[in-house]
């Protein structure tokens, strides 16, 4: 013999679930059009604009990356050819520095050498004046030695 409960509960079940299920479906008609169709479409509207601007978000990357080696290029360049204008200064420079050097040497030697000229003449004319009073010099220092006028 059948239990007689289960039969009376499968029958409950039954009828509760075909009418949770008309409930169910009814539902489902009315939301779709009303909630879910666009709530999936904002979805989409969302996926496809996420996607885009991942995309855009890459190619901008993509586009800094290049213009970052375009500028660290761009930058070793310019070092390069400051170097090569920082070299030439100083070449420059210093062959300035070397000419100026060198005519301050020649214009000292020649000061120096026409000091010394002048001394030399100066000390060739003192000599000759010298030379000229040694005789009155002499007469002179003897006569305060004697003590009276000497002749020369």
């Amino acid at each position: 013999m059948p239990p007689l409960f289960a039969s009376a509960i499968q029958l409950e079940i039954s009828a509760v679930f075909l009418a949770q299920f008309v409930l169910f479906g009814l539902f489902i008609s009315l939301l779709k059009p009303l909630l879910f169709d666009p709530l999936l479409r904002v979805f989409e509207e969302r996926e496809k604009r996420t996607l885009g601007a991942k995309e855009e978000a890459r190619r901008m990357d993509a586009k800094a990356g290049e213009l970052l080696v375009r500028y660290e290029g761009e930058q070793a360049k310019l070092r390069r050819e400051a170097s090569v204008e920082r070299d030439r200064l100083r070449a420059e420079t210093t062959k300035l520095e070397s000419k100026i050097m060198a005519e301050a040497r020649a214009e000292t030697a020649s000061i120096i050498e026409s000091g010394k000229a002048r001394i030399a003449a100066e000390i060739a004319q003192l000599r000759q004046d010298l030379q000229a009073e040694k005789p009155a010099m002499a007469a002179q220092i003897a006569g305060r030695i004697l003590d009276r006028e000497v002749a020369r």
